[in-house]
């Protein structure tokens, strides 16, 4: 702890707070500690902690399909948060996640004695099983809407979808279509809303949007239905996964992108920029979500702050080919 304080320049003390999530410490101080915990690789003598502390130093994740980007994301960023603060994590992760599994992976985790619980809860049933936690278990849930009693954190679903329609209509699209995620899921249902305001603020009417599933596959099978038509000028896609799929359709009916449609996405996956056309999208910033969500959850447990703080993370437009260029008059051919 002395050589985190050295490099860090504060006092042992200082290095202790940050490491139990006190808020009694400057940003600047806490980002310095962090980063001299990180080039260090200090860990803390877990033992010895949990025998000072009563705590195990262990926090429980409930997570779902950690093969989509967003909730693998999201995990890794809170996997290194935790790991920053001297917290080992133990994860619970399935590919459907109701109400009621939620509920009994929350029990299985308070069993286990952790000292709290982040849910990384996409969907309404996760948000309403939440009301079952035991009151003693400190709960932060990420991307849980408002309202379900514990700490939130969540990127701002609504305002990136509302850069991305604004972008869109910025470059010459007089309507923005929309592929969206699955009706229950909270982001899904955030960028219906952020997309629909923004269109509705021109006066126009926004057309009915298309669902997918968050898969290339959904997005490849909505881009057909659109390349049938010849008033599409600009898609707006819940994902960046979809808007591959939406690509791959355009560009077997011949339809080009940017020149006959522009296109973007959402999430800002690390293939995004090697796309054909490099893919326009919203940038989501996991590893802030991961601090935030690790920062709530210790002045928790650490009793610094009550239940019922919320952090909203504020989402990023990342512009590339697929939506810069000017439309052509003409519509787009058929085959």
């Amino acid at each position: 702890m002395a050589d985190v304080a050295g490099l860090a320049g504060v006092s042992q003390q200082t290095v202790s707070r940050v490491l139990n999530g006190h808020p009694s410490v400057s940003p600047a101080a806490r980002t310095r500690v962090l980063a001299a915990v990180e080039e260090l690789d200090y860990r803390p003598h877990s033992a010895a902690r949990a025998l000072a502390s009563r705590r195990t130093r262990m926090i429980g994740v409930v997570s779902y399909d950690t093969t989509l980007h967003g909730p693998a994301s999201t995990l890794y960023g809170i996997e290194q948060a935790a790991r920053r603060s001297g917290y080992s994590v133990s994860v619970t992760s399935a590919k459907s996640i109701d109400g009621d599994h939620a509920s009994h992976a929350l029990e299985r985790l308070n069993r286990q004695s952790v000292d709290g619980a982040i849910v990384i809860a996409p969907q309404r049933s996760t948000v309403e099983a939440l009301r079952t936690v035991p009151s003693d278990l400190p709960v932060v849930a990420v991307e849980g809407g408002e309202g379900n009693g514990h700490s939130t954190v969540c990127v701002d679903q609504v305002e990136g979808a509302a850069l991305a329609t604004r972008h869109l209509l910025s470059q010459g699209a007089e309507s923005v279509f929309h592929i969206a995620g699955p009706a229950d899921w909270l982001e899904a249902q955030g960028r219906v809303a952020g997309w629909r305001g923004e269109i509705e603020r021109t006066g126009i009417e926004p057309p009915e949007p298309l669902r997918g599933d968050w898969s290339p596959a959904s997005g490849y099978a909505n881009g057909q239905l659109l390349a049938e038509r010849s008033d599409v000028r600009a898609v707006f896609v819940a994902n960046d996964q979809m808007a591959l799929g939406v690509l791959r359709a355009f560009h077997e009916r011949g339809v080009r992108v940017p020149a006959d449609v522009l296109v973007a996405g959402f999430d800002d996956i690390p293939e995004a920029a090697y796309f054909t056309p490099p893919l326009t999208t919203i940038r989501q910033d996991f590893n802030a979500v991961g601090r935030a969500s690790i920062d709530l959850l210790l002045q928790q447990i650490t009793g610094h702050a009550p239940s019922g703080e919320s952090v909203v993370i504020a989402p990023e437009l990342i512009t590339r080919h697929s939506s810069i260029g000017n439309l052509r008059e003409s519509a787009f051919p058929k085959q």
